[in-house]
């Protein structure tokens, strides 16, 4: 259900682009967005960090759209996003006692200080090559290619981070059991 949650307010510009287009689509991820911030602000009082800086991204990009009647800002938000999450993983690798991954999963699993760090630059680098995707595509593409990289592309990126977070997860588990079988 939080999966659904997450994913409700792209969900929502994809369907309206299908049927009345990039500004439609533009003003339902706006309010989309806003519902989302506003359901965690009343159901946990408070608003996760990630929802509030791309609801802020979406807000700012989409009504710039809107005004000036041009998709190029909205198309503009996953590239400032992922570039911004990239770069914070980046700099937390350099300047963190703790991964950014390791605080967000580390009470699953126990792994070493330097598996963390595998895992943090893992998704570091699909935050850059997506923020750098974004921008091919927009550049390179037509708008309804676009609509559909951002939804079909951005799941397939995070799919295989996701796949290649789990081997090297369970490549660490093994190696840690046959260590401590010896």
């Amino acid at each position: 259900m939080q999966l659904f949650f997450d994913l409700a307010p792209i969900i929502v510009f994809f369907v309206v682009y299908k049927f009345a287009g990039i500004f439609a689509a533009t003003g339902a991820i706006i309010a989309a967005t806003g519902v989302q911030i506003a359901y965690q602000w009343i159901r946990h009082r408070k608003i996760q960090k990630l929802t509030l800086f791309s609801g802020i991204a979406v807000a700012v990009l989409g009504g710039i759209t809107l005004i000036v009647r041009n998709p190029i800002f909205i198309q503009w938000k996953p590239t400032i996003v992922y570039g911004v999450l990239g770069a914070v993983f980046l700099g937390n690798q350099l300047l963190g006692s703790k991964t950014l991954i390791q605080r967000a999963v580390g009470h699953l699993v126990e792994l070493e200080a330097g598996v963390w760090r595998q895992l943090n630059l893992l998704w570091a680098a699909n935050f850059i090559i997506l923020s750098a995707a974004n921008l091919f595509v927009v550049y390179h593409f037509d708008e309804a290619t676009w609509v559909n990289f951002k939804v079909y592309g951005s799941f397939g990126f995070f799919g295989l981070a996701a796949v290649a977070q789990t081997l090297i997860v369970l490549r660490a588990e093994r190696r840690a059991a046959k260590e401590s079988s010896q």
